[in-house]
């Protein structure tokens, strides 16, 4: 059989976790192979290994039958080995150019020379279908174009094998499909890719074969035409994973949050939100439908505190918080998911314990007479921990930065239901996460609900929003198109009125 890549009994620990236990991967030339695993299963670790971000404690690679040692990315480069992270690394004040000659700067006369750069940079972008502009700065261009951007980067570095990571992560649905394209574009040019990823959908439409890990160690590979979803959630997380879900009728009472008139500056001084009205009710789940960078990051931020609205107000119970500082507001009952976890979320240089309570410090149990009691706050991280599956290898102890993407989102969710809400803002509540994972979250999310709390969701996730809203309000260029009850409504209604037609309106 022609592998390509051949890694063999790879095993790898850190403190208190076995993350690659003994596995052997591998991936044939030509093929989209997906690898598939519940947060912290070792799948991102192994592809780091392969990329040279980590070494391994044992085991040997193969690429194209010859054992290689690959002890950091310059030689994962060399081998013909590129990455795409889930987190991108691009410099946001640098241009599309200047990011993908980085640390291959092209000289002539001792000087650097982007005119021969920006000319092979465009032919790349043509060639593979990419439609990047060179000159365009990193900060201008969207999340999607960014990650061109970044395969642009393995492919002026002629990438042979091209992993990525939760490519779809930040996209749009629309921009999922055009990503689609790209892969099938770069397996016909030769390429070979690894795709890691949780979601079965994608691999069921994309990839070749598909490799299972679970607690870091092979759980099996399989052709994905002789598979199922279902097969592969219960393979990923050794049970039956539940894809309806336990969704009882709500009972919505009175109104809690009550957003009036609000408008909001966005950036570059224009108006990312305009004159917008909405209300969520005790008992249940409004989630808001629009495509990315349309007025959502404005609302949450003016209703968190984080931005001032120029006019209009916001109701949170019979207060105008409006005006309130971020701390007044979290103390009036309301909790936030945030969409960045790591800007957002958590401070990455601190423990889990220290990172549960963030907001909560001054407070009693926590702290009394000026004074952190430790042994109460150890004791509630721990139980988070807990309540939610989070993967710390050192417990209450571990380092946020220490923690998979996916057990740092949990982590946060953890954090936030735990302070029982009056109100709950959860933005993309499950990005990052496995089925299992979502499964669990939007359960919770239904709790907070039945148990008469109120949820704004914000996604972009059309199946999460129609699957857990009770009514869907839809956003575009910061305005309220309309607002719909979920079960009379479907993903092709919502998708026009996302691109700015009305309900009903055929185009």
């Amino acid at each position: 059989m022609n592998h390509i890549v051949e890694m063999v009994d790879i095993r790898k620990e850190f403190p208190g976790v076995v993350a690659c236990d003994d596995i052997t991967f591998k991936v044939k030339k030509g093929e989209i192979h997906a690898l598939l695993g519940e947060n912290g299963a070792g799948k991102s670790t192994l592809m780091n290994i392969l990329f040279g971000l980590y070494q391994q404690d044992s085991g040997s690679i193969y690429l194209r039958g010859d054992k290689v040692s690959i002890t950091n990315p310059n030689i994962a480069n060399d081998l013909g080995i590129g990455m795409v992270h889930q987190h991108f690394k691009l410099v946001h004040n640098f241009t599309v150019t200047e990011n993908i000659i980085l640390g291959l700067e092209p000289t002539k006369a001792f000087m650097i020379n982007t005119r021969s750069a920006f000319a092979r940079i465009s032919d790349l972008s043509k060639q593979y279908g990419l439609n990047v502009d060179p000159d365009a700065l990193i900060s201008d261009i969207s999340v999607g174009m960014q990650q061109r951007v970044e395969i642009l980067k393995m492919l002026y570095r002629d990438a042979e094998i091209l992993i990525f990571d939760e490519p779809t992560a930040v996209l749009t649905p629309q921009e999922v499909q055009e990503m689609m394209k790209i892969m099938r574009g770069l397996i016909d040019e030769g390429k070979t890719i690894i795709l890691i990823t949780h979601k079965l959908r994608e691999i069921m439409a994309i990839a070749d074969r598909c490799t299972v890990i679970r607690w870091g160690k092979v759980v099996g590979t399989v052709n994905t035409e002789d598979t199922s979803e279902e097969k592969l959630a219960e393979m990923m997380v050794g049970r039956k994973v539940l894809f309806e879900l336990n969704k009882k009728e709500a009972h919505p009472r009175k109104e809690i949050l009550s957003i009036e008139e609000l408008s909001v500056s966005g950036s570059a001084g224009r108006k990312g939100l305009k004159n917008f009205t909405l209300g969520v009710r005790c008992g249940e789940i409004v989630g808001l439908a629009g495509i990315d960078g349309n007025g959502q990051k404005e609302l949450v931020e003016a209703i968190i505190g984080l931005r001032k609205a120029d006019s209009g107000r916001i109701m949170l119970g019979d207060e105008d918080i409006s005006t309130l500082s971020i701390r007044e507001r979290i103390e009036t009952g309301l909790a936030h998911i945030p969409e960045d976890r790591h800007k957002h979320g958590l401070v990455l240089d601190y423990t889990v314990q220290e990172n549960m309570i963030l907001k909560t410090y001054y407070r009693e149990p926590y702290s009394s007479k000026g004074l952190l009691d430790w042994s109460f706050i150890y004791e509630h991280a721990e139980n988070v921990i807990r309540d939610f599956d989070i993967r710390a290898g050192e417990g209450a102890d571990s380092l946020a930065r220490s923690l998979s993407g996916g057990n740092q989102q949990k982590a946060i969710v953890g954090r936030e239901i735990d302070s029982n809400p009056d109100l709950l803002i959860a933005v993309q509540p499950t990005r990052g996460l496995d089925v299992g994972a979502i499964e669990y979250i939007h359960q919770r999310l239904l709790e907070q609900r039945d148990q008469g709390k109120a949820v704004f969701m914000i996604s972009l996730e059309l199946d999460e929003i129609l699957d857990l809203s009770d009514r869907i309000a839809v956003i575009y260029n910061g305005e309220l198109v309309d607002i719909v009850d979920a079960d009379k409504t479907d993903e092709n209604e919502i998708g026009l009125m996302m691109a700015g037609g009305k309900r009903g309106v055929a185009t």
